[in-house]
């Protein structure tokens, strides 16, 4: 195992951000990260890379545990933080070069790796550019070039596509793929749900500080697999609307964004989708369109937390 997490917990005054987690991440995964805020994925990633002490558990990274050999681990420690973490007054290739040596790396070693990050980044163009005049997307671009000079074999990518053009998710997104396929292990979080969906293997859903479900898509979408969708476009929706459709017995919740309703459901009985219609009839919300699907990974941590994974 690349990463094993034993009863990890980490106490903030009388509030448990981690609560007895157990993770287990195998060499050569993509592992998605999945909670909505304050859930206990980032005390958790911070653990892991010696930002904060848990109270108890333990963690191994490639079997040396990380309290009592953090410099050797974190030697095989890439981290893209949530918050773009580069000097602004250093070019593109001194911040890299500035990383590099952080991890130990002096002479032709070093020239090597910075010209190897910055290319496989797509930035060794604008190497003598200061980042200042860099779009987001280039920055986050230039933030994994930094994580990635020293070749780690654990790679942890917190929300790296946060505020960035398409172009540079993309080459974010093919970049992700593209290190696991040299042989490094990426954790990975995100807000954006299909990301996950398109470049991790297992899953794991915190919330409250607790791992509440792990598992491959497949197999977390099996989890509510009696459940199915509705997206119901409306005109008008009120909250009064709202709390009464959650009443209706089958509906487990339903939930409004842009106009487009969303109901999960268990249907049980015939007249399930005439009730529902009749409901919103009553309150005069005139209704443009319906879709129904299958449940989607947003439904399962939709289901299984109770929101939404961008509130």
């Amino acid at each position: 195992m690349v990463v094993e997490i034993e009863n990890l917990v980490k106490e903030f005054k009388e509030r448990k951000a981690v609560n007895n987690v157990n993770i287990s991440i195998k060499e050569g995964e993509i592992f998605g990260f999945l909670g909505p805020n304050g859930a206990g994925k980032t005390t958790t990633i911070n653990a892991l890379v010696g930002l904060t002490s848990p109270n108890s558990g333990s963690i191994r990274i490639l079997g040396d545990s990380t309290a009592k050999h953090r410099k050797k681990v974190n030697k095989n420690i890439g981290l893209v933080p949530q918050d773009i973490a580069i000097f602004e007054d250093l070019k593109a290739k001194e911040n890299v070069e500035f990383f590099g040596r952080l991890y130990g790396l002096r002479g032709t070693e070093l020239k090597e790796r910075v010209q190897a990050a910055l290319e496989f980044t797509g930035l060794w163009d604008r190497r003598k550019e200061y980042p200042k005049k860099f779009s987001g997307g280039m920055k986050r671009r230039l933030n994994i070039a930094c994580a990635i000079v020293h070749q780690p074999k654990l790679i942890i990518m917190d929300e790296p596509t946060v505020g960035v053009d398409p172009q540079s998710r993309n080459h974010i997104l093919r970049s992700i793929v593209e290190l696991n396929k040299r042989g490094s292990t990426i954790i990975y979080t995100s807000h954006y749900m299909e990301e996950v969906e398109e470049v991790c293997g297992n899953i794991a859903i915190m919330d409250n500080g607790e791992v509440i479900a792990q598992g491959t898509s497949d197999e977390l979408k099996k989890l509510i697999s009696s459940e199915k969708r509705m997206d119901i476009t409306l005109k008008k929706v009120t909250q009064y609307l709202i709390d009464e459709l959650n009443q209706i017995d089958g509906i487990k919740s339903c939930t409004v964004e842009n106009q487009i309703m969303t109901i999960l459901y268990e249907q049980k009985n015939d007249l399930f989708l005439s009730l529902v219609i009749e409901t919103i009839t009553k309150y005069n919300a005139e209704i443009i369109a319906i879709d129904v699907e299958n449940p989607s990974l947003e439904d399962v941590f939709l289901t299984l937390t109770g929101k939404k994974l961008r509130d």
